[in-house]
């Protein structure tokens, strides 16, 4: 009887105790693992359309092979290329994740070896490349026992602020996302450079980005603060210059009635100094700003761009913006964008002179983006004004017809073209060309798109470049571009 009571009393214990470790291994949530990603195909053929960050200046930015004498001046060009992204997210519950995110390039199919470098040359005869790049590691995780909804991301990630005009590029950091009703406020710290730990050599982001929905519009500002003790910041070794940016801007997105509307305004100001001798310091001073509008009717969408980026002056700055000797590089007025921002592969407005995401953006006249100095990008130096119309004839088809006018803004210079007066000044063109393109996309299946684009340039008096073997300005054969993109998603 008392062995009775006994294992009765222990069964009691079992069960009491089971059915409160079941009912928390119920409640706890699982760890449930996710794969997403990408393979494309791609392929580029035109006429005097430059390679994608072909140049790196403030102005006069094309590459000198596609400058007159130069083996693709006027000739035509075609390659096909490749990019897959492969992100995988461990995901615990509501509150907790883990991202590892890898991208791989082929630049060019049948990439051909050089140094050794095997990055962004998957394409390469008989494979076997080392061309898996770590994109992105970080955590997101949400902060219990604080009133308000806060979560943060630690690790390498997106720095990302209005993508297409002013910043997009990767690296270590911590962001921090507050809500607060009907705020959203997003706290910013990043690590550039870290190379002495026993100097101030290093580079430090630091940026703050709210916003809040009124009605049918998401308006929002920022700022983001650029502290450069290493300038440029790949030149560590020496280190002879500092700087100092800031990017101020606003920006509002949603609908009035019918009608899409996207606005951005941007502000630069930020100074260069030589911290070794007395060369005289760079002040930069600029700005940017872009509005979309759309309009949907039926199958049909009829929309505009318009975008306006300061130019520098070429009396008062050259194509570096660094301190010299001379002093003769002072203030730079043209609109520029952060380091390393990829920026410029963003502002996909046109398939010839900006650029297009049907391949990347490995091709446009108009890039000039810099990984270790701020640069004009895409857009610094030019305006443009842009209608386009589209119809989605099918389910699985939609067209799309975009005509643009590009201008320059750059002051006693060219923004791109190198034309020079008869007295061997740089010429002042205000016209870049008219472009026309024409978009066809094509669903195929749910996660598989093509998509085909032809554009043509007609190049105007900013187009124009110098031809020093023969002593003249030289235009262009009309640049022109056909682009295909073929798309898996999962």
């Amino acid at each position: 009887m008392k062995k009775f009571v006994v294992l009765s009393f222990v069964a009691l214990l079992v069960l009491a105790f089971g059915s409160t470790v079941f009912a928390q291994a119920k409640d706890e949530p699982k760890l449930d693992f996710r794969a997403s990603g990408f393979i494309d195909m791609q392929s580029t053929l035109g006429r005097n359309i430059t390679e994608g960050n072909a140049g790196a200046g403030l102005y006069t930015t094309v590459s000198p092979v596609y400058l007159p004498g130069g083996a693709a001046y006027d000739d035509t060009v075609s390659w096909m290329a490749t990019r897959a992204r492969l992100k995988f997210d461990a995901v615990y519950g509501k509150n907790v994740s883990g991202t590892i995110f890898f991208e791989m390039d082929s630049s060019r199919w049948g990439e051909v070896a050089g140094t050794g470098a095997q990055r962004n040359q998957m394409g390469h005869w008989s494979s076997d490349r080392a061309a898996v790049e770590v994109k992105n590691v970080y955590m997101d995780f949400g902060l219990p026992f604080i009133p308000v909804p806060v979560s943060m991301r630690v690790g390498i990630q997106p720095l990302a602020l209005r993508p297409n005009m002013l910043v997009y590029t990767d690296g270590p950091g911590i962001t921090t996302n507050i809500k607060v009703d009907p705020a959203n406020i997003q706290l910013l710290w990043f690590k550039a450079i870290e190379n002495r730990v026993y100097t101030a050599d290093d580079v430090d982001v630091y940026g703050i980005h709210a916003n809040a929905k009124v009605g049918p519009v998401t308006a929002g500002g920022y700022g983001l603060y650029y502290n450069m003790n290493t300038y440029p910041l790949q030149d560590i070794a020496q280190s002879p210059n500092s700087a100092d940016f800031w990017w101020l801007g606003i920006y509002a997105d949603g609908k009035l009635g019918p009608v899409a509307l996207n606005f951005d305004l941007i502000y630069d100001r930020g100074k260069v100094e030589r911290r070794l001798d007395n060369w005289k310091d760079v002040k930069y001073r600029g700005w940017a700003t872009r509005l979309k509008v759309d309009y949907p009717w039926e199958k049909m969408n009829f929309g505009g761009v318009f975008m306006w980026a300061s130019g520098s002056d070429h009396r008062k700055t050259d194509a570096t913006g660094l301190p010299n000797a001379a002093g003769t590089n002072r203030k730079v007025s043209g609109y520029v964008m952060p380091p390393g921002s990829e920026s410029f592969a963003i502002f996909t407005e046109s398939i010839v002179f900006y650029g297009t995401g049907f391949n990347q953006t490995s091709s446009g006249i108009g890039i000039a983006g810099n990984y270790s100095t701020v640069s004009r990008g895409t857009i610094g130096g030019t305006w443009m004004a842009k209608l386009y119309g589209s119809y989605k004839a099918t389910p699985w088809y939609k067209v799309t017809f975009q005509g643009l006018y590009i201008g320059d803004t750059t002051k006693r210079a060219n923004t791109v073209g190198t034309a020079r007066r008869w007295t061997g000044q740089l010429r002042d063109d205000s016209t870049i060309g008219w472009e026309f393109d024409l978009i066809n996309e094509f669903q195929i299946y749910k996660n598989l798109n093509y998509k085909i684009g032809a554009g043509l340039l007609l190049p105007g008096d900013g187009l124009r470049y110098w031809d020093a073997v023969w002593g003249r300005n030289d235009k262009p054969k009309t640049p022109w571009a056909l682009i295909t993109n073929l798309t898996y998603n999962f």
